[in-house]
């Protein structure tokens, strides 16, 4: 069997229909339950958050291969955007890397270098992958099955990264920009205001660096702002991160105690 045959990643193929990913992000659970619940929800993508939770590098892994047995493609925002990190999470079973405060085209291609095997970058080889099911199948075609699939994400969280989004998107292995609207809108100085022009801004010329240079771009920290996230998707942009798995079960929670609540006692 070919290595191609065994490894596909859906949030590629979507992209490469022209069609939107749905993507939720996970900080609390540490089962991997979650992965198939993702995958039943209708989410194409999950992301693990090991920026912003205290989740394992072996909870990363379990749920990550979860997630590739499912169907469901699974990537890990790594806390920093170094080998040490991108290479461990990519062995453990993630599709794809979301590297965190990316500010210039030489980061970027830094986290590339991390995240690819020769020639592309400088990844070691360590062997059988989950994502091949563990087959023994040549090192050049595994390399290059597993290249071919692997995201490299970058995030602009600061108008530095904005400023500088011709260059970044030009470097080669960038698959897509994800901006982090929280963090951006805090270093402009502008924390909290979701609709201000400067989002818009933000946004437009992102979309069409990454246009120009054939990359897409995704949606974060819009989760409360749905109108204004589908605003941007009709922009141009083609992943929409939703909220995580704490929003998710808080919100749930609310509902179902309101509802209790609002019981009239007679």
């Amino acid at each position: 069997m070919k290595a191609s045959d065994i490894l596909r990643n859906v949030v590629k193929d979507k992209l490469a229909r022209n069609e939107v990913v749905a993507s939720m992000t996970i900080r609390l659970v540490r089962g991997i339950e979650i992965a198939r619940m993702a995958k039943t929800a209708g989410f194409d993508m999950i992301y693990i958050d090991l920026e912003h939770s205290t989740l394992t590098l072996e909870a990363t892994g379990q749920i990550c291969q979860a997630a590739l047995s499912a169907g469901i493609a699974p990537m890990v925002r790594v806390p920093a955007n170094t080998p040490e990190y991108i290479q461990r999470v990519l062995d453990a079973g993630a599709l794809g890397i979301i590297a965190p405060g990316v500010c210039s085209a030489d980061e970027a291609r830094a986290v590339v270098r991390a995240a690819k095997y020769p020639p592309l970058g400088e990844r070691g080889a360590g062997g059988a992958l989950p994502h091949l099911e563990y087959r023994s199948i040549s090192t050049a075609e595994a390399n290059a099955a597993v290249n071919d699939a692997t995201m490299v994400i970058v995030q602009f969280e600061s108008a530095e990264a904005v400023d500088r989004a011709e260059e970044i998107a030009a470097v080669e292995g960038v698959d897509m920009v994800l901006i982090g609207v929280n963090d951006l809108l805090a270093d402009m100085g502008l924390a909290g205001q979701l609709e201000h022009p400067k989002v818009r801004d933000a946004y437009a010329r992102t979309i069409a660096a990454c246009r120009k240079h054939g990359k897409h771009v995704g949606v974060g920290g819009l989760s409360t702002k749905p109108k204004l996230a589908a605003e941007f998707i009709a922009m141009g942009a083609r992943l929409l991160s939703t909220g995580t798995d704490i929003q998710f079960l808080l919100a749930a929670m609310i509902e179902k105690a309101k509802q209790v609540h609002e019981i009239p006692v007679t």
